[in-house]
């Protein structure tokens, strides 16, 4: 494999997605094994601080990270957070006109699960990138989640935001537990590549795309984000990639196999995926409030009366599984 590697030529004029084709060897491979560019001692804290209040409140735009970091007694101006917040590929789940980066030329697909109810395994997938800082660095991590059991079905770390990671996650995960009935994302470019979408359509798979007004949609995996930072990113303070692939890789086991879960009746994600019992997630209509009703809350079948209650947006995010 490493003799392999080593024909991939990026200076080539052929595409380097084109000389992994040739050479036999995953794309999200050789990207790994790239040298990733270090920034400034100041930019990595700045990283390090949006980073952690982005994990916090994701719905936070740049308008509000700058003023977070002024009540942390840090002056910046909101050009500076928006390059780092575009370098680190975040952007606030509040409906706006911005927030995902889209592709001009690639398809965007109608959202299909409004007001719906999941209620077995393999019925709704989803998928989401976050950023992982490393100590002199940062990488991105992509998850395939099974919304009625929390499980994660795969994951895959890059260094960069090319498409080739995220096929290669969505290509495990389906040999791995086959495709389901569909598959949820955001409009990223990586999500409507013909790469990604095409995979989807092989294993007629429904593409679902959030769109604006349906910034909860996706907070399954928001709250696994979460927990992977809090439970094990930032208490481990990993320096290096293969040190974060060992590191997630425990984690993952962890959080599938013995991890109970609130929302799960506390059994753990691989036993409901198993079993087909104590899942569930209700799918918000974020669309009511215009019509006059009450909002419906993002929820699994197993939540507390609390958690079925109205919530804005900041409540839902502030949500998470508690082990």
């Amino acid at each position: 494999m490493d003799t392999r590697l080593s024909w991939v030529d990026p200076s080539d004029k052929l595409k380097v997605t084109r000389q992994c084709e040739l050479a036999g060897v995953c794309r999200a491979t050789w990207y790994s094994r790239k040298t990733v560019k270090p920034i400034t001692g100041e930019d990595i804290n700045l990283c390090r601080l949006i980073d952690e209040a982005y994990t916090k409140y994701p719905f936070y735009g740049s308008r509000r990270m700058v003023r977070h970091l002024l009540e942390q007694g840090i002056k910046v101006n909101r050009k500076r957070v928006q390059r780092l917040m575009r370098l680190m590929g975040l952007a606030g789940m509040a409906p706006g006109p911005n927030t995902s980066k889209k592709h001009p030329e690639h398809k965007v697909y109608p959202y299909l699960l409004r007001g719906v109810t999941v209620t077995k395994p393999n019925e709704v997938w989803g998928t989401d990138i976050t950023y992982i800082r490393l100590a002199g660095g940062f990488v991105y991590l992509v998850a395939i989640m099974d919304w009625y059991s929390r499980k994660v079905l795969s994951w895959r770390v890059s260094n960069s935001m090319d498409a080739s990671f995220c096929v290669d996650c969505l290509e495990d995960a389906i040999s791995s537990y086959g495709a389901p009935e569909i598959f949820n994302t955001d409009q990223g470019s990586q999500f409507t590549s013909e790469d990604f979408t095409k995979v989807l359509k092989r294993e007629g798979v429904q593409i679902s795309m959030d769109g604006r007004g349906r910034a909860l949609d996706n907070i399954f995996v928001e709250r696994l984000w979460r927990n992977v930072k809090y439970e094990d990113v930032y208490l481990k303070g990993y320096s290096t990639v293969p040190e974060l692939l060992i590191g997630l890789s425990n984690y993952f086991a962890y959080y599938n196999g013995e991890r109970p879960h609130q929302s799960l009746e506390y059994q753990t994600p691989d036993v409901v995926y198993a079993s087909g019992h104590g899942g569930g997630a209700s799918i918000p209509d974020h669309f009511s409030d215009a019509r006059g009703e009450s909002p419906v809350s993002l929820r699994s079948t197993g939540d507390s009366p609390q958690e079925q209650t109205g919530q804005r947006c900041s409540a839902a995010v502030e949500e998470m599984d508690v082990a």
